[in-house]
């Protein structure tokens, strides 16, 4: 009878050794409730700014629901969100067949623009704001570097032999793919082949070109007009400003295309299809194979409830139409592009 009550005993302490080891091992590696009220966000820097406002929004009807974001790049919010570690990815360029045959879904929900910049107290400023630039310019500059000094764009080089200092982004972003999808057929490793340096994230880069006299780069239009006056106009920051594209290239910058005064004549004149598309575009929302749960109900109201806040935040609404697709697209989890 001893033998068998310590036996008895034995097993009561290996039970609850295995129940303690089990609970701790839940417990530290944060298996409970984990992603049950957390949305994990990553990716591009164009579409952070909206992101967070609508997170702000969302969590004020939605206060059980956690939201990280994280700004980290296209490249990165689609490379996590194919793998899963981030439920939702950011991306501001077009989505590749490629990821689609990994398995990526994705709506589109906002328009935003890359513009070029330039320092305010660039030694042509006033000649460049004149006359704009051109694409086929711009291709001198930023690929080719047929152009190499101030005085050659402006083409007058008695006003400045200083030379032009190229700046371009390091990591995987959308921004530099829809520049250099501008420019041309070109990708953004055609830009940091060209460039005298290539920096990371959109706001490092606005501020290399705030601090640098004679450089030039781009920016998603988020981190350049940030400078807000007290009746609610958003001018760009101090010391850097957009460089004015002469779209018909008639060498005088004309009156319809002189856009960039402050945020809302920039966001007009990408709503009218002025400002050329891209280097406006379409920024994204990637999951993995399909939205589910609570992260589905963000999307939706994002396409719903939450694009009220689009224009406030400096940003373009898509259509209707096109968003009433995007609906679609999320309810039914696939899309044409996918179905191919």
């Amino acid at each position: 009878m001893k033998n068998k009550n310590q036996s008895q005993k034995k097993m009561l302490v290996i039970f609850a050794t295995i129940t303690l080891i089990t609970i701790g091992i839940v417990s530290n590696c944060g298996c409970v409730g984990k992603n049950k009220n957390t949305i994990k966000i990553e990716g591009a820097f164009a579409l952070t700014p909206m992101m967070e406002k609508w997170a702000s929004e969302y969590r004020k009807i939605h206060p059980e629901i956690n939201i990280d974001i994280i700004s980290n790049g296209a490249g990165q919010g689609m490379a996590d969100a194919l793998l899963g570690i981030a439920d939702i990815g950011m991306v501001s360029r077009e989505i590749n067949n490629t990821e689609i045959q990994q398995g990526v879904f994705f709506v589109s929900v906002v328009k935003d623009a890359v513009v070029a910049t330039i320092n305010t107290n660039n030694p042509v400023i006033e000649e460049i704001l004149r006359k704009g630039v051109t694409k086929q310019q711009f291709i001198d500059v930023f690929i080719t570097r047929n152009i190499t000094t101030w005085g050659q764009l402006v083409g007058n080089e008695s006003l400045s032999n200083d030379r032009i200092v190229v700046y371009t982004r390091s990591d995987s972003c959308g921004a530099a793919e829809t520049w250099a999808k501008y420019l041309g057929k070109y990708k953004q490793n055609d830009l940091i082949n060209a460039a005298d340096s290539a920096v990371n994230g959109d706001n490092t880069l606005a501020a290399t070109i705030q601090r640098e006299k004679f450089g030039i780069g781009f920016n998603n239009i988020g981190y350049v007009y940030t400078k807000k006056l007290a009746d609610g106009t958003v001018l760009p920051a101090d010391n850097i400003i957009p460089v004015p594209i002469d779209l018909n290239e008639n060498g005088v910058l004309d009156e319809n295309e002189n856009v960039y005064a402050n945020r809302s004549t920039i966001i007009t004149a990408i709503n009218n299809y002025v400002y050329p598309s891209p280097p406006a575009r379409a920024l994204h929302l990637v999951t993995l194979h399909n939205y589910t749960g609570i992260v589905k109900d963000f999307v939706y109201w994002i396409l719903t409830g939450g694009q009220q806040y689009v224009l406030d935040a400096g940003y373009v609404p898509l259509p209707p139409e096109t968003i009433t697709a995007q609906i679609g697209y999320l309810e039914s989890g696939t899309r044409p592009e996918i179905e191919r």
